[in-house]
């Protein structure tokens, strides 16, 4: 029984983990490579992003310090930009092109910029679907034959409950890229980098975002690979 032993389905999501594999893999190469290269301007990535909100009029969002490695992000309800200590207080090409990153979402919200407001009505609702379906899916699966009716029915509720945690994963790729679109306006137009160093923060911006592309991969084959296993138990 799939699940409980050779699940062939599996076969479905090898490409999207080998993807996400892969882009893992490129997101820390390429972040580490450029945590080497100083930027010219010396500032450092806590610098970079108030610069960056300060040009544009933006107040009332504060900058923070967070624990892990890579963990940065932007909390628009609480208005707080939360940045790792190596993009914090780092002064590589790796450090200023990910907290312009983040500043990009905080650009995004000042500017009440949809698919960002989207993305936060869906994550609660994302966060419970994904939390619930695969337990549901599985019950219903495997114990179809014992409650009856209530076997496809739980089956079909992991079904939608996940197919929400999909949906917040297609919505969050126009939201990141478009922020990475952002922070490289912002890092070149003002001369925050020099020519020679926008390649380099290119390169961090575009693996970032490969990170996202393979979540969004990842979650949508699964989502297939439960609708085949639905449909082999009619």
């Amino acid at each position: 029984m799939p699940f409980l032993g050779f699940d062939p389905t599996m076969i479905l999501v090898l490409p999207a983990l080998a993807f996400a594999m892969w882009a893992q893999w490129k997101v820390r190469h390429t972040y580490e490579k450029f945590s080497q290269v100083r930027a010219s301007n010396g500032l450092t990535g806590q610098a970079m992003a108030r610069q960056i909100m300060n040009r544009n009029g933006v107040s009332g969002v504060t900058v923070e310090l967070t624990g892990g490695v890579l963990s940065d992000h932007y909390d628009p309800g609480a208005k707080v930009v939360r940045l790792s200590e190596p993009i914090y207080a780092g002064d590589s090409i790796s450090s200023i092109a990910v907290a312009a990153h983040e500043i990009g979402h905080v650009l995004q919200d000042s500017q009440n910029y949809m698919p960002l407001r989207l993305r936060a009505s869906l994550a609660p609702v994302a966060g419970f679907g994904s939390m619930l379906a695969f337990p549901m899916f599985l019950i219903g699966m495997i114990f179809g034959a014992r409650i009856g009716p209530f076997g496809p029915m739980l089956m079909d509720l992991g079904i939608l409950f996940f197919a929400a945690a999909v949906v917040f994963h297609v919505v969050t790729l126009p939201v990141e890229f478009d922020a990475s679109k952002r922070a490289l306006v912002q890092l070149t137009e003002s001369g925050a980098v020099q020519p020679q160093e926008v390649a380099g923060a290119k390169q961090v911006l575009d693996a970032a975002a490969l990170t996202y592309v393979a979540a969004a991969s990842m979650a949508a084959l699964q989502l297939v690979r439960l609708l085949v296993l639905r449909n082999s138990r009619n």
